[in-house]
């Protein structure tokens, strides 16, 4: 799942009036002139995911422990904050796009106008997904090429093989690229089975990675060349995905109809 950027029109009342777009920041400064030689080991893209996520949390509304966001993703992962060999922790940004992402150091972050729309079964397999790009090392990838981008380095050329600091405008921009960075189709498939498999482990219905999807394909349709749409340029068709999660369920016993997908009419959050 990438960055998703919606009107408050699409939606109805489903904003928050004080949501805000996310702030990433979009300065740079310049540091040496390449990195061929680099050096990037996991242990870098945690520690470089960390500091991308404590500026974000800096720059962008948090809710607090009381919010309702926060109660209800509480509720939903609290058992979850050691999966898979995985540290996690969960908080929910109040802003109008709708995403969900998860790094390299266990940080997992849910926008509240995802929150909005989903319902519980279908965050779960959302946040299993961003998680399964955590476990397959997926953002480690992802996050070398954000911090290629925020050093202003060139991967073609290099004098140096270590990850030097970053400024504070540098990590705003990490940050930025992070959100941007595309996996690829396999990394999508792969991450969309670990969803499936951590449903089914978990005893929760596989059948809200099918509404899900569904939902993401009613989200992108008819809309104009917003941030959704480009996401969508360049990963697998939303309602190929949700077949291939039916033909799955259906093998497993597992599928229930869930009858026509919509969009809901306000707040699945409140």
């Amino acid at each position: 799942m990438k960055k998703i950027t919606l009107c408050f029109l699409l939606l109805g009342t489903a904003c928050s009036i004080n949501a805000q777009k996310i702030n990433l920041g979009k300065a740079v400064g310049m540091v040496s002139n390449g990195a061929k030689a680099l050096t990037f080991t996991n242990e870098d893209a945690i520690k470089l995911s960390k500091e991308s996520v404590e500026w974000m949390d800096k720059n962008n509304p948090v809710a607090g422990p009381k919010d309702p966001y926060t109660v209800r993703l509480n509720r939903l992962f609290g058992k979850h904050k050691s999966q898979d060999g995985l540290n996690l922790n969960y908080k929910v940004y109040k802003v109008k796009d709708i995403n969900a992402f998860a790094c390299a150091d266990g940080s997992v972050r849910v926008f509240s106008s995802l929150m909005d729309i989903m319902t519980d079964n279908e965050l779960l397999a959302v946040i299993g997904h961003e998680i399964g790009h955590v476990k397959n090392q997926d953002t480690k990838d992802a996050m070398k090429s954000a911090y290629l981008k925020a050093a202003a380095l060139d991967a073609a050329s290099s004098a140096s093989s270590d990850v030097a600091a970053l400024n504070d405008s540098q990590v705003g921009k990490m940050a930025n690229a992070f959100l941007d960075a595309s996996h690829s189709k396999k990394q999508e498939s792969e991450a969309d089975t670990y969803s499936y498999d951590f449903m089914k482990a978990n005893k929760y219905d596989v059948v809200g990675a099918y509404t899900a999807f569904k939902k993401l394909a009613l989200l992108s349709q008819g809309s104009t060349q917003t941030n959704f749409e480009k996401m969508f340029n360049s990963h697998p068709d939303s309602n190929k995905r949700a077949e291939a999660i039916k033909k799955r369920a259906e093998k497993d016993g597992l599928w229930k109809d869930p009858g026509t997908v919509s969009l809901p009419a306000s707040k699945l959050t409140k």
